[in-house]
């Protein structure tokens, strides 16, 4: 992780307020991941959220605990060196009350300094007042 504490400025997900002013963590991300038992993310794009500010600041508990159970791996390992550089939404839809997907790009850095992004579309379930994360299809690159 890099000196900077991603805590106490901006949320790493990269969420803005109606002035687009980015929001900071406590207000935005923190919450679910600082009170994880008390506070669930309200909706599957806020989960998807958290996930990537998890990644971040590489908060394992957390992406298992909001990984539905049957798809659960039984331990994430985090590759070193990597420095996430944003979080870009496409699209989220509602498919249901308990049913909905995201889609969204994430950029990254490996230490050897390689860039990637990921794109996926990813689906989310509701369990009670819990949203959790199913699974995703990773989207092709445009030629």
């Amino acid at each position: 992780m890099s000196a900077i504490d991603p805590t106490t400025g901006p949320c790493p997900c990269g969420r803005t307020d109606r002035r687009d002013k980015p929001i900071g963590y406590a207000l935005c991300c923190g919450r679910y991941l600082d009170d994880f038992e008390n506070t669930p993310a309200p909706d599957a794009e806020s989960l998807m959220r958290s996930r990537y500010s998890a990644f971040v600041l590489e908060r394992a508990e957390y992406l298992l605990a909001t990984w539905y159970v049957s798809k659960r791996p039984a331990s994430i390992e985090f590759e070193p060196g990597i420095k996430w550089l944003g979080l870009d939404i496409r699209s989220r839809s509602v498919l249901d009350a308990d049913h909905a997907e995201v889609e969204f790009v994430a950029r990254q850095r490996s230490s050897t300094g390689t860039a990637t992004r990921l794109h996926e579309r990813s689906r989310f379930v509701r369990e009670g007042d819990r949203w959790y994360y199913l699974d995703g299809d990773l989207q092709q690159p445009l030629a």
